[in-house]
């Protein structure tokens, strides 16, 4: 499982320098996840699909591609002071705004949500989020 989220942090923060003494940027309490499958109206999956988060507080972007199953994993770097924020969520010519809803005092719970997209429908799915995440490292 620690090998799965190494991968998936490693693509998030390709790049990133933290000094000696910096938080510990791969805690819980730094990420918020966004996952979820992309497939077209009848329900095939879009293999290939860049989906992309954006923070409209401060513009910047997370992307991934989705897998042959239509799925995909992006990892934003929300603190506990990013609770509220507002959220972009885009795959192909759909879109969805999302609240980054999470309880700023829980540091052990993955924070998150699901967005799936069927077609040019967005339909948000938070309450299978840990079920999916759960599966999704473990595979």
């Amino acid at each position: 499982m620690a090998g799965k989220w190494a991968r998936v942090l490693a693509f998030s923060f390709v790049g990133l320098v933290l000094p000696s003494g910096a938080p510990a940027e791969h805690e819980v309490y730094y990420r918020y996840v966004v996952l979820g499958y992309v497939k077209d109206a009848s329900g095939v999956p879009l293999q290939g699909t860049r989906v992309r988060v954006i923070r409209e507080k401060t513009g910047f972007s997370y992307m991934a591609e989705t897998d042959a199953r239509g799925f995909y994993v992006i990892v934003a770097r929300l603190g506990d002071e990013s609770v509220g924020e507002r959220l972009q969520v885009k795959a192909k010519s759909s879109s969805a705004t999302l609240v980054a809803r999470f309880d700023p005092g829980n540091h052990t719970a993955d924070r998150g949500t699901r967005l799936d997209f069927l077609g040019k429908k967005p339909v948000e799915r938070p309450g299978t989020f840990a079920a999916t995440l759960k599966q999704f490292l473990t595979r």
